[in-house]
């Protein structure tokens, strides 16, 4: 089944001699049941594609569809509604709470909806993610690759459909990272969920179903 879908989609910033062509008629499929890789250097659109696939922001033109809705024609509080169910977002900036210890911020979604994992499921992942152990820390008292691993269980605590990553491995060491690939790879597969991950990360190669490369905005799909 289809999780997401990009149909010719280009993005611009800017106007006039100002004006930034990001994304060229990118075509984009995620599965469920699926990791899907997006591999590209810095500059080359990858989070601009990611912000869209999830719908944080229109493209300037194409289509973009989520679990089966062309999201063009969603007014503001659904788009807002279906990212809240469907999607789990691991983003660079972490967007933790600093005034919030490791174990609030999963209380903070509680508050935000239901259906979220049980605390036991939440304890397993805890521990495959290695932080069980800084559930009373705050932000400022982790290190890069901590926070990295507190905001992928965050966004994987509300059990989302669709999981879209960018750059998760940024900040950890390579037995971290496979530790990581792992869990989306089993994610995607065991669990039935859409897992996007854009990243220059390419020890995350060997756990993708899938494997795009976005170069200047320009995406293609490898065999």
């Amino acid at each position: 089944m289809t999780a997401i879908e990009l149909k010719n989609v280009d993005k611009y910033y800017g106007q006039g001699i100002a004006r930034v062509h990001v994304l060229s008629d990118v075509n984009f499929l995620a599965e469920l049941g699926q990791l899907n890789l997006v591999i590209g250097p810095s500059g080359s659109g990858k989070s601009t594609f990611l912000t869209i696939a999830g719908g944080l922001q229109q493209p300037s033109k194409g289509e973009v569809w989520i679990d089966g809705q062309d999201i063009a024609t969603l007014k503001g509080k659904e788009r807002d509604r279906l990212r809240l169910d469907k999607i789990g977002f691991v983003l660079q900036s972490y967007n933790l709470l600093p005034y919030l210890s490791v174990a609030d911020q999963f209380a903070l979604v509680d508050r935000m909806r239901k259906g979220n994992l049980s605390q036991e499921a939440l304890n397993t992942l805890l521990v495959d993610l290695g932080i069980d152990q800084l559930v009373n820390k705050y932000p400022g008292e982790l290190s890069g690759g901590q926070n990295q691993r507190v905001a992928i269980a965050r966004a994987l605590y509300t059990d989302p459909q669709i999981i879209l990553a960018d750059e998760p491995t940024a900040a950890l060491d390579s037995a971290r990272v496979k530790v990581v690939g792992q869990l989306f790879h089993d994610l995607a597969v065991k669990h039935n969920k859409a897992v996007v991950v854009v990243t220059h990360d390419l020890r995350l190669r060997e756990f993708a179903d899938q494997v795009y490369t976005i170069i200047d905005g320009k995406m293609t799909k490898e065999d």
